[in-house]
C-alpha cells in the first residue's frame, strides 16, 4: 500500500501539504530508502528528479542530498525521506515510487500515470 505523506519546503522549513499528495511511496520503497539513508549522514534525503534525455525523452535521476531546495515536496515516513522539486513534480503527478527485488535485479521503479511510453531500462519515459 502506498502512502500519501508530503510537505513542501519553503524558507528552509517544511510545511505540511494537503492530504492529496501527488506522488506516493510504496512500503517496499520506504523500507529500501530508509535502509540506504541509515548509512548516510543525518539529514540526508533521496532526491528524485526528471531530466530531459534517455531513449524516450525524459529520465528519472536519483541523488542523495543533504539540502532541501525551496518548493521541494518532501515525502517522509519511517526513516525514509524523498525530495521532489516542483518542476519534476509536473511530470510525476500521481506517480508511485516503488522498489522491486526480483530475478532481474533490484531497482527503484516509478509507476507514472502521465507516461505514454517507456523503455526497457525503466528510467526513461515519454509524455
Amino acid at each position: 500500500m502506498a502512502d500519501h505523506i508530503a510537505s513542501t519546503a519553503q524558507d528552509a522549513s517544511p510545511q505540511t501539504a494537503t492530504a492529496q499528495a501527488s506522488v506516493e511511496l510504496s512500503d517496499a520503497a520506504v523500507r529500501r530508502i530508509a535502509r540506504i539513508l541509515s548509512s548516510e549522514p543525518a539529514g540526508t534525503s533521496l532526491r528524485i528528479s526528471v531530466e530531459g534525455g534517455g531513449c524516450s525523452g525524459f529520465q528519472y535521476k536519483y541523488d542523495l542530498v543533504t539540502e532541501q531546495e525551496e518548493g521541494d515536496i518532501v515525502l517522509a515516513r519511517d526513516g525514509a525521506s524523498v525530495l521532489v522539486d516542483p518542476v519534476s513534480l509536473q511530470y510525476m503527478e500521481g506517480a508511485v515510487i516503488d522498489f522491486v527485488d526480483d530475478l532481474m535485479g533490484q531497482s527503484f521503479q516509478i509507476r507514472n500515470p502521465l507516461a505514454t511510453a517507456g523503455c526497457g531500462c525503466g528510467t526513461s519515459f515519454a509524455i
